[in-house]
């Protein structure tokens, strides 16, 4: 066991203050983690009608704004790892929401679009947002801030992985 003066700690901060870093509510990561798990708890009784899971609806979210990506553009936009979206495409393509494709020019290339049962539910899914909206009640100003704060937080730290 390491003794109070030898643990790493932040310049300039105390033991006690270094000691008050590993409380779980002085953590960044949490409140990220927390809110992503009251999310898809608010995601899955909308999304269970579809059919889709959370991290299928993201991939669909990308789908029918763009017609057709590739996994590479997909890991980049949802900052999925290839063991975390190869299955999970697998998945959706046995559901007949997306097709994949190789790319006649470079195999390593795999291009998705939506199968027409894939482009229907984009009608079903239309009100999806406005309902979570109303069930999340929280100020329309407040949630755009929260918006902007956040997809700057993760630019910075997908730069910091580059």
């Amino acid at each position: 066991m390491l003794s109070r003066d030898s643990r790493q700690r932040v310049p300039g901060a105390t033991a006690d203050q270094a000691d008050d870093m590993l409380h779980l509510d002085q953590q960044i990561c949490f409140p990220l983690y927390a809110a992503t798990n009251l999310i898809q708890r608010h995601y899955r009784p909308l999304l269970a009608p579809l059919g889709l899971t959370y991290s299928q609806y993201l991939v669909m979210l990308v789908l029918w704004e763009r017609e057709t990506a590739t996994v590479g553009e997909l890991q980049a936009c949802l900052h999925l790892d290839v063991g975390t979206l190869s299955p999970l495409l697998k998945r959706m393509e046995r559901a007949d929401l997306v097709s994949r494709t190789r790319s006649p020019h470079d195999e390593r290339r795999v291009f998705l679009t939506l199968t027409e049962h894939g482009q229907e539910l984009k009608h079903q899914a239309n009100e999806i947002p406005r309902t979570l909206a109303a069930r999340i009640d929280s100020d329309h100003a407040d949630m755009l801030q929260l918006r902007s704060l956040t997809q700057s937080l993760v630019a910075t730290m997908a730069r910091s992985l580059d």
